[in-house]
């Protein structure tokens, strides 16, 4: 059994530090939300009384939070300052690439091992423990985060060394919104052409069409029924969420002077979703948008 320090219980940070108690491991979790401090107390984890006091008993840190500042913030004020010699230190946090080297590089300095290991799958997963980990880090630290990150994980990859992880984050996300979109319009297009939805997800999802965004995560109702097509597109991955992604895909993008019409295109289309609203829904909710012409 490891000690665990947890801060950040929102969406995502819940169900994971949930998975990593039910591991057997004693959780002591932080969040600024006393409702989340609640819920993690039902799901046998230990409310801290602050940040710096979760750190200071952990062999394992890990940070689930909204922006690379905020992660930045609770590293220098709480984490370095507080945590133990030996302990390993992990973000999962999605954050711009050049906050998450500088989170990295102060670490070493303090002689910590760390990582930046952002997730991929949504709430759901998170609950379910089926997380996929993209890891930045040392080649020679990438076993010891691999074991730490198991209990809430379907897979760990390593991606590189610090800022990799990030950065398969958001490229891997960019493509994401490229291709629900693009199913979106492929199905929208069907319904008009008189194509039932039903035979065309039976025909694209074993042709040359298939792709995550159909096979996985259907944005119309029936052919998938856990969907959240299914369920008034209630997230499990919240467009608001892939907005921010895809802001910080835009943003590598302009720092490496690299084209990506279809992802810009994307931000921008996300932007318009989430500012009509749809920022409270599913990322493939988007499709409400697309079937309203202007």
């Amino acid at each position: 059994m490891s000690v665990i320090a947890f801060i950040g219980l929102g969406n995502m940070g819940a169900g994971m530090a949930a998975n990593q108690a039910k591991a057997g491991h004693r959780v002591l979790a932080f969040d600024l939300s006393t409702q989340a401090l609640a819920q993690a107390e039902e799901n046998n984890c230990l409310p801290a009384p602050s940040a710096a006091e979760a750190v200071a008993e952990a062999e394992i840190i890990i940070t689930m939070l909204p922006t690379g500042d905020i992660v930045r913030g609770v590293y220098e004020k709480d984490i370095l300052p507080n945590a133990k010699p030996n302990a390993l230190l992990i973000d999962c946090s999605t954050i711009d690439i050049e906050t998450a080297r500088l989170i990295a590089d102060l670490a070493v300095k303090g002689g910590f091992r760390s990582a930046d290991a952002p997730v991929s799958g949504g709430t759901a997963a998170a609950e379910a423990g089926t997380l996929a980990f993209m890891v930045g880090c040392r080649e020679e630290d990438f076993a010891a985060i691999s074991a730490a990150l198991e209990p809430m994980a379907k897979a760990v990859f390593s991606a590189g060394a610090f800022g990799a992880g990030q950065a398969a984050k958001i490229c891997n996300n960019m493509l994401l919104a490229i291709t629900m979109i693009g199913t979106c319009e492929a199905f929208l297009l069907a319904e008009t052409i008189g194509l039932d939805a039903q035979k065309f997800f039976t025909i694209a999802s074993q042709a040359s069409g298939q792709n995550w965004s159909m096979t996985s995560y259907c944005p119309v109702p029936g052919p998938i029924p856990t969907t959240p097509a299914n369920h008034n597109y209630q997230p499990g991955f919240a467009a608001a969420m892939m907005l921010k992604d895809l802001r910080l895909a835009m943003q590598a993008a302009h720092t490496g002077d690299t084209h990506t019409p279809l992802g810009t295109l994307s931000a921008e289309l996300y932007q318009k979703f989430c500012d009509a609203g749809g920022d409270i829904k599913d990322f493939s909710g988007i499709i409400e948008m697309l079937q309203v012409k202007d």
